[in-house]
């Protein structure tokens, strides 16, 4: 690619757009944020690592929307960060208007960009980014099972000892409480999970992978995740502009897929250059798919 947006020039922007410049894959990146010193000094401070880490990506950043123009993929990280003991729900409110002005002049400004949202909640901002903008369902999308897996990763990997490398994950539904961890679609060096770890073990996975985000709150007391989130962000954008046709759970608008329509979930997709290139329908069993109903609906209540 040859230019990559970054609005929010937070901690969950700034490590994306350090980790992007690190991989080189794009040319340009612009932090954009209304604060723009800070979105200026975080971009200064990562092209002064260049010679170390050895990029030749340009980060450049600052409050003007001149910035993002033309962009290719325009990533939204901006708006109001979730305090301990708060849902993602509960900044909901605030962050629809923020996102109404973000997707506004990603029209005027990138209208044939690729839209991916970071904020939360993800899964109603992206429904409703999606429906602001008018664009075809593969160009808008949300982060939240990329890293909801690899929280679950994490977990499978402390319950047993064995190499995260050697662990694959797959978590669909709402990024949130009723999340949902799919041990059989889940494997550890393809050994299915469900045969590695007894129920009891599956249950403290599930609960650590749907409170993964808040146990990380609850411990800095004063920051949100960002190195997770950005290293998810990264994954996807890489899959992107390498068209990996990489099959990862992303949050993305359904449309008939497993029997549900008008919404937006985290399922497994293809994704490309083109964005969601194709949404992965998984033979769920009555028991998982009881629980994805049930996120779901978590997510409806909130549209």
């Amino acid at each position: 690619m040859q230019k990559i947006s970054i609005y929010g020039a937070g901690r969950v922007g700034e490590t994306s757009a350090l980790m992007l410049a690190q991989k080189g894959l794009c040319q340009e990146v612009n932090l954009y944020d209304l604060r723009a010193n800070a979105a200026a000094g975080a971009a200064l401070d990562i092209m002064q690592s260049a010679s170390y880490f050895g990029f030749d990506t340009r980060v450049s950043g600052g409050s003007d929307a001149e910035l993002i123009r033309d962009s290719d993929l325009v990533i939204i990280t901006a708006g109001s960060p979730r305090k301990p003991g708060m849902s993602r729900s509960d900044v909901l409110d605030v962050n629809r208007a923020v996102i109404d002005t973000i997707v506004d002049q990603v029209l005027e400004l990138a209208p044939d960009a690729l839209l991916m949202l970071v904020t939360n909640p993800v899964d109603v901002l992206t429904w409703h980014a999606w429906k602001r903008t008018g664009w075809t369902r593969n160009r808008v999308f949300g982060l939240g099972g990329v890293l909801d897996a690899a929280r679950m990763a994490y977990y499978i990997g402390q319950e047993t000892g064995h190499s995260s490398r050697d662990i694959q994950t797959m978590v669909i539904g709402g990024h949130g409480d009723s999340m949902l961890p799919l041990f059989r679609f889940s494997s550890i060096h393809g050994i299915n999970a469900e045969i590695v770890l007894d129920s009891e073990a599956r249950t403290r996975v599930t609960e650590r992978t749907r409170n993964g985000g808040a146990e990380v709150l609850n411990l800095r007391e004063d920051s949100s995740a960002y190195t997770a989130p950005g290293a998810a962000v990264v994954t996807m954008v890489d899959a992107i502009c390498n068209d990996r046709r990489q099959i990862l759970p992303c949050v993305s608008v359904l449309d008939g897929e497993y029997s549900e329509q008008d919404t937006t979930a985290g399922v497994p997709v293809i994704l490309g250059r083109n964005g969601i290139e194709e949404v992965i329908e998984l033979p769920l069993n009555e028991t998982e798919l009881d629980g994805f109903q049930a996120s779901i609906a978590s997510i409806r209540a909130d549209l």
